[in-house]
């Protein structure tokens, strides 16, 4: 039995102990409840625990994938405690916890809370996974050198992380004129929202421009406001549920992906399905990404 009949864990998708031991799970949720540098609508902090929550009232069984994905194993972890002097401090205690986990052998998906909490994920799979890029599903370019006097903000973080390895930005639909610039001195050439079609020929484009070897963030906000309004910066004209499974697919066919980390849930700003929708994603590429 994979769920707890009458004393339900919780942990992601309340299994069992048989399934959600730390030493069997191949995979490791690592939720931190951290919002310190948003500057909007506040409250990522609760997204965390508000996925593992949702989680519990999902279908195990995956009829796409025709397999109940969490027989790998899925143990997890207590939240871990941002540091409060400040959001330098705290990714850095992010790269610690995930590479004591990758050294392990586990595949980490990290449960944010903002989106600068990526730069420590990414460092520690930087160093396990010297051929690594990273994918980016976002609304944002997120790659400001410096915001609201600090380089460890949310909308800095992805220019921290091209700082150790090549990305590549799907999904993008507003950024700044610094962010611009940037992109055209790099000669980076994201998959801005507007103008792409998701034909296979996309599919592809996105793929070529990955390494071998691929971390996966994803910023909620990525996804129109009409599935996923609990996010702190929506925006306008996002993508599909099914556009999103699509990409995570194919990338999951011709590329290894190693971990992931999904940010941003802002509960108290939308209805419980956001929360279980972002919980499914959780599953899905979890599903992708690895076989039982």
């Amino acid at each position: 039995m994979n769920r707890e009949p009458f004393y339900p864990q919780r942990n992601f998708a309340a299994l069992s102990p048989e399934y959600s031991d730390l030493e069997t799970s191949k995979v490791v949720i690592l939720p931190i409840p951290y919002d310190s540098t948003t500057d909007w609508r506040s409250g990522s902090r609760d997204g965390p625990m508000a996925i593992i929550d949702a989680s519990q009232y999902l279908e195990l069984y995956d009829h796409e994938l025709d397999r109940e994905s969490y027989l790998v194993g899925i143990h997890t972890l207590p939240e871990l405690r941002p540091s409060m002097k400040g959001p330098e401090e705290t990714v850095e205690r992010v790269y610690e916890a995930a590479s004591e986990l990758v050294r392990k052998n586990k595949f980490v998906v990290m449960l944010g809370g903002e989106h600068s909490l990526t730069l420590g994920m990414v460092r520690a799979f930087r160093e396990a996974f010297p051929r690594l890029s990273v994918l980016q599903l976002d609304a944002h370019a997120d790659l400001r050198d410096e915001y609201e006097d600090s380089r460890f903000s949310h909308a800095c973080v992805m220019r921290r992380v091209v700082e150790f390895c090549s990305i590549v930005q799907v999904g993008i639909r507003s950024l700044s004129q610094e962010e611009h610039i940037f992109m055209e001195k790099r000669r980076m050439r994201p998959f801005f929202a507007q103008g792409h079609s998701l034909s296979q020929a996309s599919l592809d484009d996105i793929v070529s421009a990955l390494s071998s070897e691929v971390y996966i963030t994803i910023d909620l906000d990525v996804l129109d406001p009409s599935i996923m309004s609990a996010v702190g910066t929506p925006e306008p004209g996002g993508m599909g549920w099914y556009e999103v499974l699509r990409i995570l697919q194919h990338v999951a066919q011709k590329r290894r992906i190693v971990g992931f980390d999904v940010v941003e849930l802002c509960p108290r700003e939308g209805p419980s399905s956001c929360a279980f929708l972002a919980a499914k994603l959780v599953y899905k590429l979890i599903g992708y990404s690895l076989s039982p």
